[in-house]
């Protein structure tokens, strides 16, 4: 039987990057070009493995979970954990945009490594953080999803805190003075950890009150646990709810967001808004939903109204900004409004909506983080009032600018449409027994949100693309984009477009995987 069947493709695509960051920082200091091409090797043959499992993935079953070990592997034999693993529809997507941003997460940054310059344990962070990334995708055991989910946690904390903005700042409430990258970092340690505290309260809490004593999402699923909880179950919602909101994160837990990515490095913000944001919503749609169908949607108009309230909030916050970096930043805060408002209305185009949004946001404001990143690098200012008149010094980047602007507002024919309009969509037809009105109350205001991110995406272009060049710039001699960044940007941008003319390449996979899950939970 080939590993593409019995679960060592997986195994491969997971672990891989983890061998890779071993191999790097086995690689003496001094030989960085070795140091790289050996990061991207290793990162390069899991995009590759995660590309053959796509192709090799039988969409005609794409709700069963597929190149799964052949038997159950104990782990933690004394509580019943087990190394589970595979991929349905649901996934799939989201492993292959896992795996390809870390390739190309290496590619740009060849040439353009942050300071203190350290391309070896930079690097190797790359793929750790890829390792608990691709982990959380497939893990079918929620004590191995939580092992993967907080495996991304360190990387990035140190991927701010050494690498990060080191201008000082002026910490709220205490008044301490200190570095960005500092206050950054620990403030997205804390969010976390404390999110993720709750989200393992949930997860005992099923283990040891639902009376079936297992961590398998699949046996767990169904409502079969929640029943078991019996006056407990809001209790486990909610803490879920707390873990993964976080980690999304939706208003109000969103503080941490804009500040960790105006500090960490560009590819520290590539990966926090195309994966990392991702591992929240997606724990919604894989653990939340299905093992808690009657809490789901008990917790469904309270998520909806943040939702939108992330949305119309985030929009208003990036009308206020003059760093581009932290208006890339709001921004994400209102895509992953859609997205959980997608998830919220428990219908299957609702949910289609959220994973097809969380690809293209992955894709999109990834690109955003590239252009930013490297247009601080050739101006070193993000302000947008001095990066007046850039299509002219820059004409490639201004263009690329200009497309992906276009696409994260939602511009038809481009793979940020999606999941926007299906999103509104799904509200204006919720699951039954879902309050009509409040829904469809809810894509009206989620429609004025759309017009808010046009306004705020169209006036960013004003003030950075056009105009005449500042004078501190003309004597400067800038060169526009690279070979290495258009070898990271071009996939974006081809992704961006196809997916965008051609969405079954998402829903080709996501369709029956999420209409089978949501017949299943809720007999509809």
């Amino acid at each position: 039987m080939s590993s593409f069947e019995n679960g060592w493709a997986l195994t491969l695509i997971v672990f891989l990057p983890a061998v890779g960051a071993a191999a790097v920082l086995a690689i003496p200091k001094a030989q960085e070009e070795a140091q790289k091409w050996t990061a991207l090797l290793f990162a390069g043959v899991s995009f590759v493995l995660s590309v053959i499992v796509a192709f090799q993935f039988d969409y005609g079953a794409a709700q069963t979970i597929q190149f799964g070990p052949d038997s159950t592997l104990t782990w933690i034999g004394a509580i019943n954990s087990n190394y589970s693993i595979g991929v349905d529809g649901i996934c799939l997507p989201l492993l292959v945009l896992s795996t390809s941003m870390a390739v190309l997460s290496i590619i740009d940054s060849w040439n353009h490594w942050p300071e203190p310059h350290n391309p070896k344990v930079f690097s190797a962070l790359i793929l750790v953080l890829a390792t608990g990334m691709n982990g959380t995708f497939v893990a079918l055991d929620l004590i191995l999803f939580f092992v993967f989910f907080e495996v991304v946690l360190l990387p990035m904390y140190f991927m701010i805190g050494i690498w990060g903005d080191r201008n000082k700042i002026t910490v709220p409430v205490i008044g301490l003075e200190t570095e960005m990258r500092l206050y950054a970092a620990i403030k997205f340690f804390l969010f976390t950890l404390f999110g993720s505290a709750f989200m393992l309260l949930g997860f005992l809490a099923l283990y040891f009150k639902s009376g079936l004593e297992t961590f398998s999402m699949l046996d767990l699923s169904g409502g079969v646990a929640e029943r078991g909880l019996e006056g407990l179950a809001v209790w486990v919602f909610a803490a879920l709810f707390l873990g993964f909101a976080v980690k999304v994160p939706m208003f109000p837990f969103h503080t941490w967001l804009p500040d960790a990515h105006t500090a960490a490095p560009t590819v520290g913000s590539v990966l926090l808004a195309a994966i990392l944001l991702k591992l929240g919503t997606y724990a919604f749609v894989r653990i939340a939903i299905p093992i808690m169908p009657e809490q789901s949607q008990n917790w469904a108009p309270v998520i909806g109204i943040l939702a939108v309230i992330g949305i119309i909030y985030a929009s208003l916050a990036c009308l206020a900004q003059s760093d581009m970096k932290r208006l890339i930043a709001f921004s994400s805060v209102g895509h992953m409004g859609f997205v959980m408002l997608g998830i919220a209305t428990l219908t299957d185009i609702g949910i289609n909506a959220a994973i097809i949004g969380m690809v293209a946001h992955g894709i999109i404001t990834g690109l955003l983080f590239f252009l930013a990143g490297s247009m601080s690098h050739r101006y070193h200012t993000r302000e947008m009032a001095r990066l007046g008149g850039n299509q002219k010094l820059l004409p490639i980047m201004g263009g690329i600018l200009g497309f992906t602007a276009m696409a994260s507002l939602g511009l038809p024919g481009l793979a940020g449409f999606w999941g926007e309009f299906l999103s509104l969509l799904a509200a204006f037809n919720p699951l039954e027994g879902l309050s009509i009105t409040l829904f469809r109350t809810l894509m009206v205001i989620g429609a004025i949100g759309t017009v808010l991110a046009a306004g705020y995406l169209l006036w960013m272009l004003q003030k950075v693309n056009f105009g005449e060049p500042s004078d501190e710039w003309l004597d400067h001699e800038m060169h526009d984009v690279d070979g290495y960044e258009l070898a990271a940007w071009v996939p974006l941008v081809l992704a961006t477009l196809a997916i965008g003319i051609f969405p079954k390449i998402v829903f080709g996979a996501t369709t029956d995987a999420v209409t089978a899950m949501v017949t299943k939970v809720f007999g509809g």
